[in-house]
């Protein structure tokens, strides 16, 4: 399938310069059709069609659009249209068949993840209207535990499944913020105050996105969609929503698909997906190696994150660099490249592509005039893919903005500042730059240092915190933390970790925690990052720092050398030492897949995912990459 084009800029420059406007096509016919209607025209149709395919098991569109009617049956005394209702729970077919329920339900869909951190549920569900929340009674807030529990009638089996799940009714702390009535869902965003933004998006959004998805990638029955993103992201509505409006089966995938990149190209194999999405530091390991053998993947959309090539000559799918925030539903402008294109296999980093349908990108100066095609400026989106707005409404008013008066942009009334700096070259491509602020990417998701250092200060032992994004020598971002003790305590980074977890996703927690005295301010009496981040390299380059040194300790053994050097390089922390836990040292599911990587590359050694997470230190690691090349060498002799 092509990618959308884009009609020509037409306003230009006194010079004669074209300005940086490029307008998506004209949405797709039919686009405008409900989603959950959509659906039901499937399950109608095709009622024996399998809807969600989990290893062994299986559920037809019948059988989900019927449990979805017993679920809605069960809520509907006490969830009305418009009620935000928070779901906790992971990609399995419980999610699909409360999504559709909640559809039904005319109620807000917000998701948060099968066990989100308990301070943040807490702050979220204090913050907003949420009248309950769905989920395994086991991982829910306390307050929510206590509340009334109502047993849903779900799937409760397959690889990520819950065995009991509840909807747990409590009221809010106060008075709380609700949804806008033409809300179809809402997301959660970093948010700089220290509590998390909400974003609600209509129906009619994410309609159009799903037909340009549908028309893009050919989704049709008989295909298999993947069902991989993790649920508190709003790609996963993408991904479960197009399955669902093409009457094609949804294939969730198991937890340990997402920390290793070669685990999640044998799913792919065995699972036979077709269609699938995955975040840019899962893809990109994939592109670096040759590609897998016997996969039926035929297209795979990529976002999240700066890509760092193109996909080599022997990638047989059709991959697509999309971008989009979620205040523009999921996806705004795309890139396709396929293995025959003339820079298949270059390292250049990819565009961001040209406007989805219905989709207007305007680059812009400081005061939201468009600028020259060629000159850098920052990204703002209008037109269907739009968002309602956050649930804040002085938020909202900041972000989304007014058309600048005199700039013809049909059909657009409001603009988006994404806070993205960007690029237009001739004909409308975009080139992603960087951010204007301080928000970060870490894996793929947005992130507000300021919110994590919040998260510290709420530790009675911090009396204050300051967060950096510094990059590593390969261009990765990482978060440090900068912590000053509150008088009398001794906080380390051991002990402020685990309470800082039920306030974060796992891509906000730090890699590194600093205990400081003062923090150094700059002419302005601000707090100066950059000399905190120069301080901090000259204490990991002082022997005298107290932190260990770059190479492992003298005798240690092949596999001690290459896993320890691996590790410090790859969390950027010297310190690192071998009695430390991989996670408790700030190990993510993308630095474990970059680390299984460098093991095998250099050892040739395969360890699998589970392998490396459920050992207790680093020890144990290294002793697994010893005994297996011991064991190769043995049968090669």
């Amino acid at each position: 399938m092509t990618q959308p084009m884009t009609a020509p800029a037409t306003a230009h420059t006194p010079d004669g310069r074209p300005l940086s406007i490029a307008r998506g096509a004209a949405p797709a016919t039919g686009a405008d059709i409900g989603v959950l209607a959509r659906f039901e025209e499937w399950a109608r149709r095709t009622p024996q069609a399998p809807a969600v395919a989990d290893g062994p098991h299986r559920w037809t569109y019948g059988q989900i659009d019927t449990a979805a009617d017993e679920v809605a049956a069960a809520l509907r005394d006490r969830v009305r249209p418009g009620d935000l209702v928070g779901v906790c729970l992971d990609r399995s077919a419980a999610l699909v068949v409360t999504a559709v329920a909640l559809a039904r339900l005319g109620a807000v869909y917000l998701p948060l993840g099968p066990r989100p951190g308990e301070r943040r549920t807490a702050a979220v569900t204090d913050d907003l209207n949420v009248v309950c929340l769905i989920g395994d009674p086991a991982f829910l807030p306390p307050r929510h535990r206590s509340a009334e529990l109502r047993d849903l009638a779900l799937p409760d089996t397959g690889a990520n499944a819950a065995a009991r799940v509840v909807a747990a009714f409590a009221a809010p702390a106060g008075p709380a913020r609700s949804a806008p009535p033409e809300a179809f869902y809402a997301v959660l965003t970093s948010g700089s105050t220290g509590r998390p933004k909400a974003v609600a998006v209509g129906e009619p959004a994410l309609g159009a996105l799903l037909a340009w998805y549908r028309t893009t990638t050919g989704l049709a029955p008989g295909d298999r969609q993947s069902l991989l993103i993790g649920v508190a992201f709003d790609p996963h509505l993408m991904e479960l929503w197009a399955g669902l409006t093409s009457g094609v089966a949804l294939v969730p995938a198991p937890d340990e698909v997402r920390w290793d990149p070669v685990v999640l190209a044998d799913w792919w194999r065995e699972a036979g997906v077709t269609v699938g999405v995955a975040a840019t530091p899962m893809a990109e390991p994939l592109l670096e190696r040759p590609w897998p053998a016997g996969l039926k993947l035929r297209h795979l959309m990529v976002g999240g994150d700066r890509m760092h090539r193109r996909p080599g000559a022997d990638v047989t799918a059709t991959v697509h660099n999309a971008y989009g925030p979620a205040e523009a539903t999921v996806a705004s402008t795309v890139y396709t490249m396929r293995g025959t294109d003339p820079a298949a296999g270059t390292d250049s980093a990819p565009p961001i592509g040209r406007p989805l349908p219905g989709v207007t990108v305007v680059v812009t100066d400081a005061d939201g005039r468009p600028v020259p095609q060629g000159t850098e400026g920052e990204l703002r989106i209008g037109g269907s893919g739009l968002a309602l707005g956050y649930l804040d409404p002085e938020l909202t008013a900041r972000r989304f903005t007014a058309v600048p008066e005199g700039l013809g942009l049909p059909g657009v009334e409001r603009l988006y500042r994404t806070g993205d700096r960007v690029r237009m070259a001739d004909g409308g491509q975009l080139e992603f730059l960087g951010r204007l602020d301080d928000q970060v990417k870490i894996s793929g998701v947005r992130i507000e240092p300021a919110e994590v250092a919040a998260a510290f200060e709420q530790d009675p032992a911090v009396l204050s915190a300051v967060v950096t994004a510094p990059r590593t020598a390969d261009g990765r971002t990482r978060l440090v933390a900068y912590v000053r003790p509150a008088a009398g305590a001794a906080p380390t980074a051991d002990s402020l970790l685990p309470a800082l977890r039920t306030w974060l996703p796992e891509q906000a927690v730090p890699s590194d925690v600093r205990i400081v005295d003062a923090f150094p301010l700059d002419a302005n009496g601000k707090v100066d990052r950059a000399e905190l981040t120069r301080q901090a390299a000259a204490a990991d380059a002082c022997p005298d720092a107290g932190t260990a040194s770059d190479a492992p300790e003298a005798g240690a053994t092949p596999g001690e050398q290459l896993l320890l050097t691996a590790v410090r390089d790859l969390l950027a922390r010297p310190e690192t030492s071998l009695a430390d836990n991989f996670t408790e040292a700030g190990g993510t599911s993308i630095i474990a897949a970059r680390l299984l990587t460098v093991i095998e590359k250099e050892s040739g050694v395969r360890l699998r995912a589970p392998e490396l997470l459920r050992q207790p230190d680093l020890w144990a690691v290294a002793r697994l990459i010893d005994e297996r090349r011991a064991r190769r060498q043995a049968a090669g002799a």
